[in-house]
């Protein structure tokens, strides 16, 4: 019986492994809510969520979320809050724009559907370019392009991921009765859990422009100078060679 309880337990076992990735995404689900709290601040702290998920994917499995999130979260710090202002500053003026064209109407009215193609672009991308914001280390003009490379990749994969971003919020939002249950779930893990599939349908793709990695989740062979980040380096080269490919 002892023997049969520690193969459960046991951190190799199937239900150890299912426990330990479980606590990685409680933690850095907590970390992530208390770094969001400025809320200017949000933008890093989701990449910092995705750094953590990708780094675990790509190693053994087993880190300390806390100290992985304050990792991604100060190497993302200026980035994600320029460009996590400037998508709020985008969606406001959005709204509002849609909102004016409704009530002026008239020949305004093909301006609204601009807007929300506008929209609906920003929240591709920015689905998109924080996992690769964590992923490799660039200016935001080239992340941007970067995160556009790999939706044109594979468009229906961007479809999915959008699809997991935004309609467990919708549902938050619509169903009033079951809100406490929700709030429950995303302060315990929800974003973490999100975070952690989407990871799981991108690490692929991302790995093939990434160093490999240990089992701890270190790149094997690190550069002497000007050594970049864990888990990150730039693409620029190997990205600009596949967009020729797809005539981008």
């Amino acid at each position: 019986m002892g023997r049969l309880i520690n193969s459960i337990f046991n951190n190799d076992s199937v239900f150890g492994q299912i426990m330990t990735r479980l606590g990685i995404i409680i933690g850095a689900n907590l970390m992530f809510l208390l770094f969001s709290l400025p809320v200017i601040t949000i933008g890093p702290a989701i990449a910092a969520l995705y750094h953590v998920m990708l780094r675990v994917l790509r190693s053994d499995g087993v880190l300390n979320p806390f100290k992985e999130f304050w990792i991604g979260f100060r190497n993302n710090l200026k980035q994600g809050i320029l460009y996590w202002i400037a998508v709020l500053l985008t969606t406001v003026a959005g709204i509002l724009d849609i909102r004016f064209c409704n009530y002026a109407g008239g020949i305004l009215i093909p301006f609204k559907y601009l807007n929300y193609t506008i929209l609906a672009a920003v929240v591709a991308v920015t689905a998109y370019l924080f996992p690769v914001m964590a992923a490799f280390a660039d200016t935001i003009p080239h992340l941007i392009r970067n995160a556009v490379f790999f939706i044109a990749r594979n468009p229906f994969k961007m479809l999915l991921i959008v699809f997991l971003n935004v309609f467990p919020l919708v549902v938050t939002y619509l169903d009033q009765r079951l809100q406490p249950l929700y709030a429950f779930l995303w302060t315990v893990c929800g974003f973490g859990g999100i975070a952690m599939l989407n990871a799981s349908f991108l690490v692929k793709d991302f790995s093939r422009f990434l160093p490999e990695v240990d089992a701890l989740g270190n790149p094997v062979t690190e550069e002497e100078e000007n050594p970049i980040p864990a888990g990150q380096r730039k693409t620029e080269r190997n990205i600009l060679e596949d967009m020729k490919k797809l005539g981008m």
